[in-house]
């Protein structure tokens, strides 16, 4: 007895309007993919410990 098929190739859509093509049972449609994710653009900013510790200790009002 052979396995039917059920995945087929599909097109799927991100809300960015990018498109790729993927396997699945039904179309996908996605919020963020490779194309548009901070992480992947090059967008992705981190703050630094030193400014975090600064803006905290500001906060709360502790000295050096």
């Amino acid at each position: 007895m052979e396995k039917k098929k059920i995945y087929k190739e599909v097109t799927s859509t991100c809300s960015c309007g990018a498109t790729f093509k993927t396997m699945s049972t039904d179309n996908i449609h996605v919020e963020v993919c490779s194309e548009c994710h901070p992480f992947y653009t090059g967008t992705q900013t981190r703050a630094s410990k030193a400014g975090r510790i600064e803006k905290f200790n500001q906060k709360y009002g502790f000295k050096e």
